[in-house]
């Protein structure tokens, strides 16, 4: 686990404490805004916190890479072109639509591409 990325050690602990028999982790990151806690991405899967729920409860949400229908990168640019400090990407599964936001583009780019790289070798399955 030496070269997995992520922001804050709670969130990877959780991410590790949840894995299935040879699933492993790429990155978890920590999410901004509306209620989102952090993603995590695994070699099979998106995992979504979401803190959003009344009662302190949060929702651990498993999104396989073959029930991915889309994933969009959204990035503002400010008016001298260079990207702002935050992005956000959404993954769409048919039925809704998860929408994660992220502090810095890189994050969500890396997000973004790993999702890609992991739908498209589904698809060729």
């Amino acid at each position: 686990m030496a070269d997995v990325i992520f922001d804050k050690r709670d969130q990877l602990d959780r991410i590790v404490a949840g894995l299935l028999q040879g699933e492993t982790i790429i990155a978890v990151y920590d999410a901004t805004g509306g209620g989102t806690g952090f993603i995590g991405l695994t070699n099979t899967r998106v995992i979504i916190q979401d803190n959003s729920f009344l009662g302190k409860q949060a929702a651990v949400t498993s999104i396989p890479y073959s029930r991915i229908r889309s994933v969009s990168y959204v990035s503002d640019k400010n008016l001298l072109g260079k990207f702002a400090s935050s992005s956000t990407i959404a993954i769409d599964t048919g039925g809704k639509t998860y929408e994660v936001a992220f502090r810095g583009h890189e994050k969500a780019r890396h997000a973004h591409d790993v999702i890609l790289w992991n739908m498209l070798q589904g698809s060729g399955r």
